[in-house]
């Protein structure tokens, strides 16, 4: 069966997955008992696979919070921003509901809904657990969701436990309570606003305790951790192995967003995120106590569609109260699609390993690694005209295979305006974007990013649309190091500005 597209536009969307990618991707779900492997294989959060064809949705039914976070500023009625913590609509459980089935009936492939804010989903229990509740019987084929700072959660867990909510989301940013003082101002516990290191050690303590719990009982927890230069960077291995050790399934270090137009207080502060190559070395050094989630897109309280789009301005309200679902029919329909595509991963994942076997004897080369970024609008092909990216996923190729590290955001450059606010052209900052790679893989490509990608020592490669993203990638890499290019490191100044 031919599988539907989820979204016809161009959309950057999923990356791909491989034996040596940091993620849940199918050689280390092979290890899972088959009721862990069910809860997460069509998971895109969980699942670094599933991400190439699954889809989630996040209801904002939780308005108020019960901690102050310094990177963290809620804003309402605001469609230009895409992080955590914004919404476009709040919602009541009956409207949380009635959309969630509407996205579910229009995007079949819709396999997880979420409740992650604006504001702390246990913080707003009644509104919370009612949508869980309405979901739970008239939508048994959704995965729920829920994700938390943790103060609330030992005394959630019960509830949590009886529903279909099989995977909860920690924010854990420290183990240590000095460090929290730093970046939480207050927890309010107990009727209580409580400040500094007293509030912070309360906060871990819950959060330690919750986790515990969830494990306990079978649930399982993916722990959240935001990169502060300076402030807990160097304290975010130790937090993976105390994580792991309580039993946490996935970690997903996510870097700081500290613009200052977004009005937190570290923006305002001048607080720096960290650049693409700390948070990689970070990933990687937790990446040994942990499975690491690497394909965050650090969305939207009200997200909805693939990881990397959002498609949430086609299912507001207004537009929903026009449509006519017909949910038992839609319900067949996702059954087949999910069906098929199970099948379509699976011989992927089958095919995957044949052709690893039959390299299996082949020389390693002795060569350095090299960073490549992919175009993609999905479904782990290479299929997006360079122009139309809105981010590049970004994959490692080395002797050892090839493993999907990140992404980065950018403009259209093809979308009208052709300058940014600092007079970069968007083609220019695009390019900016990619430093550190040495080749971008698409399925087209103008004349002038071509000239201004080589002049800034990327290689512009258009040869392997519709291709599988890895072995596009082992490809191109090793046709580079046949013409003798991975010899020794490339310097990064060739790689600048274009």
């Amino acid at each position: 069966m031919e599988l539907p597209v989820l979204n016809e536009t161009p959309a950057a969307s999923a990356g791909g997955c491989s034996s040596h990618s940091c993620g849940t991707s199918d050689d280390q779900l092979g290890h899972l008992s088959d009721e862990i492997r069910s809860k997460v294989e069509n998971h895109p959060c969980y699942s670094e696979d599933a991400h190439h064809y699954f889809a989630r949705m996040h209801v904002a039914v939780a308005p108020a919070c019960n901690i102050q976070c310094h990177y963290c500023n809620r804003k309402y009625d605001c469609s230009n921003e895409s992080r955590p913590g914004v919404v476009s609509e709040l919602l009541t459980p009956d409207q949380a509901v009635k959309k969630t089935m509407a996205v579910a009936a229009n995007i079949p492939q819709m396999t997880v809904l979420g409740i992650a804010g604006p504001g702390d989903p246990l913080a707003n229990p009644e509104r919370t657990f009612e949508t869980f509740r309405r979901l739970s019987a008239e939508a048994p084929d959704i995965k729920l969701c829920v994700s938390t700072n943790g103060l609330a959660l030992p005394e959630s867990v019960e509830e949590l436990s009886k529903h279909n909510i099989d995977h909860v989301t920690i924010t854990i940013n420290c183990v240590d309570p000095e460090i929290g003082a730093q970046i939480y101002p207050w927890i309010f516990w107990e009727n209580k606003r409580i400040k500094g290191v007293k509030g912070a050690k309360i906060l871990i303590e819950q959060q330690q305790k919750g986790l515990e719990m969830l494990a306990a009982k079978g649930i399982l927890v993916k722990v959240n951790s935001v990169m502060i230069p300076g402030v807990n960077d160097k304290h975010l291995a130790e937090v993976s192995k105390i994580v792991k050790a309580k039993g946490a399934f996935l970690h997903n270090v996510m870097p700081l967003i500290a613009e200052a137009e977004h009005g937190t207080f570290y923006g305002v502060m001048g607080q720096r995120g960290p650049t693409q190559d700390e948070l990689m070395e970070l990933q990687d050094s937790c990446s040994g106590d942990m499975n690491m989630m690497r394909h965050c897109r650090q969305c939207r309280a009200d997200a909805v569609g693939l990881l990397g789009e959002d498609r949430g301005d086609e299912f507001t309200m207004d537009k929903i109260e026009s449509m006519e679902i017909d949910y038992q029919s839609a319900m067949e329909k996702r059954k087949v699609i999910h069906e098929a595509i199970a099948e379509e991963m699976h011989s992927k994942r089958a095919a995957k390993v044949e052709k690893a076997a039959s390299h299996a004897d082949e020389p390693k080369l002795n060569t350095r690694p090299v960073l490549m970024a992919i175009a993609t609008s999905g479904q782990g092909v290479i299929n997006m005209h360079f122009g139309h990216a809105k981010e590049f996923l970004i994959y490692e190729a080395s002797p050892n295979g090839v493993r999907f590290m990140s992404h980065r955001k950018t403009d259209l450059y093809c979308g009208g305006d052709d300058t940014c606010g600092d007079g970069e052209s968007v083609l220019q900052q695009t390019i900016r974007s990619l430093a550190g790679c040495e080749a971008v893989l698409c399925s087209k490509i103008g004349y002038e990013p071509w000239d201004l990608l080589e002049k800034a020592g990327i290689v512009p490669n258009g040869e392997h649309a519709m291709e599988p993203i890895e072995e596009a990638v082992m490809a191109v890499y090793k046709e580079m190091a046949a013409a003798g290019k991975l010899d020794e490191a490339a310097p990064q100044e060739e790689r600048a500005t274009a």
